[in-house]
């Protein structure tokens, strides 16, 4: 897909997909924007200047934790980590989600 044609995140969805990428166990930062774009099939692109103020904001709000490692290109590196609040966030934004996308899904329908 084209850089231009990917569309841009909805307001609120990053904390969303982030939170769920890192559902499996931790990752770096690059490591999370590639797997979110894997999984879309390349049709989301995180930058860099959304996600790493985030993944800031997520461990403000202790959602995440961090820890310094190494990455497989043998760099330093912060990986990111689900905290239990971070699991319960998770389940309340994936539910809003979904909600949204119905009530959206049924305006397409009769409006």
């Amino acid at each position: 897909m084209e850089p231009s044609a990917i569309p841009e995140l909805l307001p609120g969805t990053l904390y969303l997909l982030i939170l769920r990428t890192l559902r499996s166990g931790p990752l770096h930062g690059y490591a999370i924007a590639k797997r979110i774009k894997e999984a879309s099939r390349e049709g989301l692109a995180i930058e860099d200047g959304s996600l790493y103020p985030a993944l800031n904001r997520m461990l403000v709000k202790g959602w995440l934790a961090a820890t310094w490692g190494i990455s497989e290109n043998n760099r330093k590196a912060r990986f990111y980590r689900l905290t239990p609040e971070g699991r319960a966030q998770l389940e309340k934004e994936a539910g809003e989600f979904d909600r949204m996308v119905r009530a959206i899904k049924l305006v397409m329908r009769t409006a």
